[in-house]
């Protein structure tokens, strides 16, 4: 578990699985910028403990409140994404909890970059990776298919050498 100012990150564990799918399954948490997700038990659990880096954001005294996550994109490269829930967002907890997300990575990865893409339209999104340090490298037309159509969005990265000392984490 990492813990920042006012989140913590604990690793998902198998007690997660269906929690987890609640909230994919919730429209109102995957808001305006993805489909909800119906996914088996069997292939979440596989999500979360196999197949990515996943986390459960937390406030510190314990809420549940969304989730980040991070799977290799290429050979030196981790891709993020994250969500809270609704009553959680704008309070600065998704910035954070991306920091920790990219300190450890880059702590822990051989990587040299870690890339979020954000909906041209998801504003909240571009601001908290903004604020975490990424910078907007450019406009993937029409990459991704939510709610009946293709969307725009646009490709936020942060490079090792910008990053270069942990902004939350001291050590993991």
């Amino acid at each position: 578990m990492f813990e920042g100012r006012n989140v913590k990150l604990r690793k998902a564990e198998k007690d997660d699985v269906s929690s987890v799918l609640e909230l994919w399954c919730d429209s109102e948490y995957m808001g305006d910028y993805q489909d909800i997700m119906t996914i088996s038990k069997a292939k979440m659990e596989r999500v979360l403990l196999t197949d990515t880096i996943f986390f459960i954001v937390e406030k510190v005294d314990g809420t549940k409140i969304g989730h980040i996550g991070g799977w290799m994109h290429g050979r030196a490269c981790m891709e993020i994404g994250f969500a809270l829930v609704p009553r959680e967002r704008g309070k600065g907890y998704g910035t954070e909890a991306i920091q920790m997300m990219v300190d450890h990575l880059f702590l822990e990865k051989d990587i040299v970059r870690v890339q979020a893409p954000a909906a041209t339209g998801n504003i909240a999104s571009q601001k908290a990776l903004e604020k975490a340090g990424f910078s907007r490298e450019g406009l993937m037309r029409k990459s991704w298919h939510a709610k009946g159509e293709y969307i725009d969005q646009y490709l936020y990265s942060v490079l090792r050498e910008e990053w270069k000392e942990p902004k939350i984490l001291t050590k993991t």
